[in-house]
């Protein structure tokens, strides 16, 4: 939407979005976000007028960071281990705020993320994680807005209709696209953008690329990104496999959730993100990750990956009544999730045991030596305060006590009733490997190493190279926007610059 929308503005005769799936699908997996976007700012000052949901009261509460280009980039370097390609992190970093302003210029609504990326303390509303921002109503509201603004610019949307190929004509130099199945028709076009998504919705290819065991994860998103065009692009169009093969954003997702594809009405609020405030456990009753390694949106993408590798690829996220009061409704609440409730850790045990645990002891000691490990902590470091808007050191890590595995923040024990337990497994949302890309205009890079003789381009998922084993969350749909914005304008001015290759579609 942002490539096709930006080439109108560029000046593009005419442009055709093709998608293989019905209008009832439109959004891909943007539809299934929670619209958060990731973008550098200096502050309230910055980011108020972009939003429609502050009281003049509220402003005077939030505290709000400054987030800056540095904060940015260093966050895609820590969380993707040093692996991004430089060239588009620093496009992506540098154009973050604009591109949201540019959305906003559309239409697209924002608010700031209250109810994701804020908890109260002391009367404060204080953000955290480098994100504030979503739209209105999630990847929902994206994509009606973004739809609307399309429309209105004049971009024309054929639905249901797959892409076959695509050849360079040798007399006219314009490009001959085949789309559709039982009647496949001909588009004559001067460019192409690829921005077909992952291959996240093909257990094939997931199997093949990320390794065994991933053709069992479930799909949290759209059913249609099944990798048709990645591979086309790498068999005939002399493109170059780049980024992660390997590596997924994948999130702890509900269990009892369509396995083939999300839901268009519950969308997002399958996500159990919830785990920093208490704990998770495999089907052995035994924890395999560190719950407060990091900020939620620095951990929550590659923690399915932790789960989907489990027996059974299920864990179960637990709670006291502390904690429950500070998970968020919409994922939590009993009309969205199977609530497991119990009045003692060892009656929560055994209503696991029907949901999948397979040791019940093993499930109860593990809280209990949890339990002893962060009240150790507690005598040690007395006046050590429970903040979840910032990294807050209270671990289970001390001189008298450690755990194997740290819980290194957010440990409060589990030892007041009613205790939650959730039942949750990998939801895969987008992959990570791509086509390589000019980072100043998308243009698909050839193998053959010279100046791409074709007007190809590719953004969204299908653009490889700058996530590696996890991803800043938000950071996602801004560089859809960011790449999209570069790639529409780039393949307008293609045409200005080959007038015999005349129409962008």
């Amino acid at each position: 939407m942002s490539a096709a929308i930006s080439a109108k503005q560029a000046g593009a005769q005419s442009v055709v979005l093709i998608d293989k799936c019905p209008e009832s699908w439109a959004g891909g997996n943007s539809y299934f976000t929670a619209g958060a976007y990731r973008a550098v700012h200096n502050g309230l000052q910055d980011v108020l007028p972009l939003v429609n949901n502050v009281s003049e009261q509220q402003a005077g509460r939030i505290v709000l960071e400054p987030y800056g280009r540095n904060d940015f980039a260093g966050d895609l370097d820590r969380v993707c281990m040093g692996r991004t390609d430089a060239r588009l992190a620093k496009v992506l970093v540098e154009e973050s705020l604009d591109a949201v302003r540019w959305l906003a210029s559309l239409g697209v609504r924002f608010d700031l993320s209250f109810n994701r990326q804020a908890y109260e303390m002391d009367g404060k509303i204080k953000f955290w994680g480098g994100l504030c921002l979503k739209t209105e109503e999630g990847g929902k509201s994206l994509v009606r807005d973004l739809q609307r603004a399309a429309s209105q610019a004049g971009v024309q949307t054929l639905w249901s209709t797959p892409f076959r190929s695509v050849k360079k004509d040798a007399k006219t130099g314009r490009l001959n696209v085949v789309v559709g199945d039982a009647s496949p028709r001909l588009i004559s076009t001067g460019a192409v953008i690829f921005a077909a998504g992952g291959f996240e919705a093909n257990p094939r290819m997931r199997a093949a690329h990320l390794g065994p065991g991933w053709d069992m994860a479930m799909v949290r998103g759209t059913p249609y990104n099944t990798g048709e065009c990645l591979e086309y692009c790498l068999r005939a169009c002399d493109a170059v496999a780049t980024g992660d093969w390997s590596g997924c954003h994948s999130v702890a997702w509900d269990a009892n959730a369509d396995a083939e594809s999300g839901h268009r009405e519950i969308s997002n609020e399958l996500t159990k993100s919830g785990y920093p405030l208490g704990l998770m456990v495999n089907a052995h009753g035994r924890r395999f990750v560190d719950e407060g390694e990091d900020m939620r949106n620095y951990t929550y993408a590659k923690f399915g990956r932790a789960i989907l590798e489990q027996p059974d690829h299920m864990a179960l996220q637990v709670f006291d009544a502390q904690a429950t009061a500070w998970l968020r409704s919409e994922e939590y609440r009993p009309e969205r999730v199977e609530r497991i409730t119990a009045d003692s850790i060892e009656e929560l045990a055994d209503k696991c045991v029907a949901r999948g645990l397979r040791s019940k002891d093993a499930f109860v000691q593990t809280i209990l030596e949890y339990n002893e490990a962060v009240l150790a902590h507690r005598r040690e470091n007395p006046s050590a305060k429970w903040d979840p808007s910032t990294k807050d050191g209270l671990s289970t890590q001390s001189t008298m006590k450690r755990l194997g595995l740290a819980k290194s923040n957010w440990a409060l024990a589990l030892d007041r009733a009613p205790f939650l337990a959730v039942k949750v497994t990998a939801g895969i949302t987008f992959t990570f490997g791509g086509l390589k890309v000019d980072p100043d205009t998308a243009q698909i890079l050839p193998v053959s190493g010279v100046s791409p003789s074709r007007a190809l381009y590719c953004v969204g998922e299908m653009m490889g190279g700058l996530f590696y084993e996890n991803y800043p969350g938000g950071s996602g749909l801004t560089a859809g926007t960011v790449f999209g914005r570069r790639a529409g304008k780039a393949a307008a001015d293609d045409e200005v610059d080959h007038p015999e290759r005349a129409g962008c579609r």
